[in-house]
């Protein structure tokens, strides 16, 4: 019997994300090779293909997809590149993971979900990693059981050490939280239906233009409510907690107490310093797990709807920022595709 060759996989853009799955796919994932590299950068994406056996390097998609060797593709560049990137892997019928956004606005992401609906069967995996966390995942194996009873609240707290120059105050709804509405809506079960957004006094560590923190309510059409607290200049570390509140018990995870240390009068352990590491073995089991329903002939993960639903709230949240109050969100009928 002889043995299948890997799956060959085109990674669009190489920046700091892209540039990190290339590592994994070549040094961590099994059963997949980086067949290409796109960045609109072509010295860039040479650099990084130089790293990989038999890896090509281009700056057009199309021509990426369009090579032999190439069987799935994995989308790492910046949000407003998706939708074109998708409806040309569309176009060759190739599987995608798209990291988040699915695209950024409500509007081209149900574009993308209509082509994909065209197509007649799903290609798309969003990228949101967390699903794939052990700790998420034990969460929400729990919430399943039912023994806590029904979901009342969720309490979700997500800080950055610093937010990047070019961060500005709607990104961190569009960015950010938007792992929230997507960890929300899956640990729950329920669907959005509204977004409120508070705006404390920034802290004096935050940029002028930044409103930082900010702190984001949803409520859902299962009764729940999930606040999250957004800040991302907290200045100590990268900190992801969520606590649910049920009838019959609450379940906590992110305190990061896997060590805990005792010396020289002092107690204490580490706190991560970004989402690479936080969420290293959550990437890791996501692109091997995207890996191997692909070698299967399947489409597992967050779906197409699940981006299009994250952008509608993202988008509602952005709003309930500018305009201050409570901001409804309007979802399509789900097709029996994502269902």
């Amino acid at each position: 019997m002889t043995e299948r060759a890997p799956l060959g996989i085109a990674v669009i853009g190489t920046g700091r994300m892209g540039a990190d799955h290339v590592r994994r796919i070549r040094d961590v994932t099994s059963g997949a090779r980086v067949a290409a590299v796109v960045d609109v950068d072509a010295e860039r994406a040479k650099a990084v293909a130089a790293h990989v056996d038999g890896c090509t390097a281009h700056t057009d998609p199309a021509a990426a997809m369009a090579a032999a060797d190439v069987d799935a593709v994995l989308i790492a560049s910046p949000g407003p590149a998706h939708e074109a990137t998708l409806l040309a892997a569309f176009e060759h019928d190739l599987p995608v993971l798209c990291e988040k956004p699915l695209t950024p606005d409500a509007a081209s992401a149900l574009r993308v979900l209509e082509a994909e609906l065209r197509l007649g069967h799903r290609r798309v995996q969003v990228g949101f990693m967390r699903r794939y966390d052990p700790e998420y995942g034990k969460l929400k194996a729990l919430l399943t059981t039912g023994q806590l009873g029904r979901p009342l609240m969720v309490h979700n707290r997500h800080r950055n050490v610093a937010s990047p120059p070019f961060f500005t105050s709607s990104m961190l709804i569009s960015d950010s939280v938007a792992h929230e509405a997507d960890a929300t809506r899956w640990l729950l079960g329920h669907e959005i239906t509204a977004v409120t957004v508070l705006r404390p006094t920034p802290s004096a560590n935050a940029p002028d233009h930044l409103q930082d923190p900010q702190f984001v309510i949803f409520e859902t059409d299962g009764g729940a409510l999930s606040d999250v607290e957004i800040f991302v200049n907290c200045g100590f570390g990268y900190q992801v907690q969520a606590e649910v509140v049920c009838e019959r018990g609450t379940a906590r995870i992110g305190d990061g107490h896997a060590l805990v240390t005792h010396m020289a009068g002092r107690w204490g352990g580490t706190i991560a310093q970004d989402f690479t590491e936080r969420f290293e073995t959550a990437y890791d089991q996501e692109i091997q797990a995207w890996v191997d329903a692909t070698r299967r002939g399947e489409v597992t993960g967050p779906s197409t709807w699940d981006g299009y639903a994250a952008a509608a709230v993202c988008e509602a949240g952005v709003r309930a920022l500018e305009d201050g109050g409570r901001v409804e969100i309007d979802l399509v009928d789900k097709p029996a595709l994502y269902t």
